[in-house]
């Protein structure tokens, strides 16, 4: 039987997934204190974000084999650490696609249509005269500007042409290909200080990484419409809070929608949970019912796929796959 370590515990209705082939150890077994005991056991980790996956800790399993996350993103795994010691690093980067685009889309009209203001002066008995005074808006007509054009950004991108929005993107892989302007039905934008300025909403898609980092900054914010909305469903990194709160303040932006912070989870006396113009949810974007299925199905199946010698589908490193078969 395979020993797969689980970061998180696994939900006694997935166990079934495991296919009679491994046993599930680590947050699976029990207290989560408890977890590391038995990680010098582990021949593969099911990974959350929770962990900061480096070389020091992959140390402590000389028998491990894989590290397949249950998401997209891989910015918690040195993959060159892993690279050097023959360890394979998979993602599922079509599981949490359809949710985490419609959660964007549902801050983006949480946050145009006011609806949190509009729910606290109902509570408060507050509502004076909505009919002069609400400012909602109506989507039909206004410029969506998405940065990152992946499988996330580009579902966004459908959605919001359902709506009847225009759409702009920005994205430097995509930019580079001529025919994708035509693919996606929509304008490209060459830089992001071409694109933001003509936008009316701005969501981001792109993943952390050094290039990235607070490419939500000042001089960006500065750059957006008076007025503008922006929306964050990928990482908190890409975003200088401090910078966001400014123009919050200021009147620059109208609103936010967030659902990933720097650091995580936000402290409870973040400035940014108790505006009535920014919308925050705790990085659920990604999971549903729906996509939770997905997620510990890709992740384990890849598992036992690398530990069965058979090369899984999402390999993020596919330079150790040669390694890993001489192994």
């Amino acid at each position: 039987m395979f020993r797969l370590w689980f970061e998180r515990p696994l939900p006694a209705e997935y166990a079934h997934l495991l296919d009679g082939a491994a046993v599930a150890i680590g947050a699976a077994q029990g207290p989560r204190e408890k977890a590391l005991d038995s990680l010098p056991q582990a021949q593969a980790i099911i990974a959350s974000a929770r962990i900061r996956y480096n070389g020091d800790f992959m140390d402590q399993a000389p028998e491990l084999k894989i590290i397949a996350r249950t998401g997209i993103g891989i910015d918690n795994i040195t993959v060159p650490d892993a690279t050097q010691r023959g360890i394979a690093i998979c993602n599922a980067p079509d599981a949490p696609t359809v949710s985490t685009a419609e959660h964007a889309i549902t801050l983006m009209l949480a946050v145009g249509k006011r609806l949190k203001r509009s729910a606290q002066a109902l509570r408060q008995g507050a509502l004076g005269d909505i009919f002069n005074n609400h400012g909602g808006l109506e989507m039909k007509g206004l410029t969506l500007a998405v940065v990152g054009l992946g499988r996330i950004g580009r579902r966004v991108v459908r959605v919001a042409q359902a709506l009847e929005m225009n759409v702009v993107g920005y994205d430097p892989l995509v930019a580079a290909d001529p025919q994708a302007s035509q693919t996606l039905g929509i304008e490209l934008a060459a830089s992001l200080e071409e694109l933001l300025p003509k936008a009316d909403i701005v969501t981001l898609h792109v993943p952390s990484s050094a290039e990235t980092r607070r490419m939500i900054d000042a001089k960006r914010l500065a750059q957006m419409k008076r007025g503008a909305i922006l929306i964050n469903t990928a990482r908190g990194e890409l975003v200088d809070q401090d910078a966001l709160l400014r123009a919050l303040d200021s009147g620059h932006l109208q609103g936010a929608g967030l659902d990933v912070f720097d650091p995580e989870p936000p402290p409870p006396d973040c400035p940014l949970l108790h505006r009535d113009d920014v919308v925050a949810t705790p990085h659920l974007a990604g999971v549903t019912v729906a996509s939770r299925q997905r997620l510990w199905g890709a992740a384990i199946a890849q598992a036992l796929q690398a530990l069965r010698g058979e090369r899984p589908p999402h390999l993020v490193n596919p330079e150790v796959w040669p390694l890993r078969q001489r192994s």
